[in-house]
């Protein structure tokens, strides 16, 4: 099974101004740097790359899990370091509910980041990391041209539940990995951003190698050209690349968590 996000890569127009903001201002650790490309780590398990491209970018949405106890503190720590966070037609910037709390800010290069707190994930089973005490990626967006189609694809193909399904949104969820699959019609809140599909490379971290395998049948099954390399399997679907690697993240500690949707 999918158990989290291992690895995002995404395009930008600046080296220096990634490392600016996501080293200096959200404190978040250089994992290596080259020329024309930057890789951070902001959990163990986690790691966010960026390659230069002298093109336009499409911004993408991603969102850190946080603790429900350090939110504030979090919430806090963005503001005092400059950083903009997005306002509701009302004026606020926090959205609450009784189980969640979050706010938007973006990057330079037009990214929509969410830092995002759940009351029902328990705290002490992960370490939070880093000054953003980041536990896990849990949000990667994927604009589609039809969300229903595309989620009822990944769901069949990765064993993913879905969750919030409208015709034109749903979430697809393995382990702490929340695929957030809006149709292209459909604007990124708060600011109502045109969902536009990033350029991005996406690596799931995955429990076995015998559930790459079953993934590898079902994309020959469906005549979906893959590549297996190293113990990596990769493949696209639409307009994303796809890998699933096994890693050493412990599958127990997902129901541990206190995952809905855990198993």
């Amino acid at each position: 099974m999918i158990t989290h996000f291992a690895e995002l890569q995404l395009q930008t127009v600046s080296i220096s101004g990634v490392k600016q903001f996501y080293s200096e201002l959200l404190g978040i650790s250089v994992l290596f740097e080259k020329e024309n490309e930057i890789s951070f780590r902001p959990t163990e398990q986690f790691s966010l790359t960026f390659k230069e491209a002298a093109e336009p970018l499409a911004p993408a949405h991603f969102a850190f899990e946080v603790p429900w106890s350090e939110f504030e503190l979090v919430v806090s720590r963005l503001a005092g370091n400059g950083i903009t966070l997005l306002k509701w037609p009302d004026g606020s910037t926090v959205e609450e509910s009784e189980t969640t709390r979050n706010v938007y800010f973006r990057d330079g290069d037009g990214n929509l980041l969410e830092v995002i707190a759940h009351s029902y994930i328990k705290e002490g089973v992960l370490p939070p990391e880093g000054e953003m005490k980041i536990l896990y990626l849990r949000e990667i967006g994927f604009p589609a041209d039809d969300a229903v189609d595309f989620r009822e694809f990944v769901a069949d193909l990765l064993g993913l539940r879905i969750d919030k399904a409208a015709d034109n949104f749903a979430f697809a969820i393995g382990g702490t990995a929340h695929m957030v699959i809006p149709s292209k019609q459909r604007k990124w809140i708060p600011i109502a951003m045109v969902a536009l599909p990033p350029v991005m490379s996406v690596t799931f971290g995955v429990s076995s190698l015998d559930y790459i395998n079953e993934v590898k049948v079902k994309l020959t099954e469906r005549g979906m050209k893959s590549r297996m390399e190293d113990g990596r399997l990769s493949f696209q679907y639409k307009e994303y690349p796809v890998s699933l690697v096994v890693t050493d993240f412990p599958e127990a500690l997902l129901e541990r968590l206190g995952l809905p949707f855990a198993k």
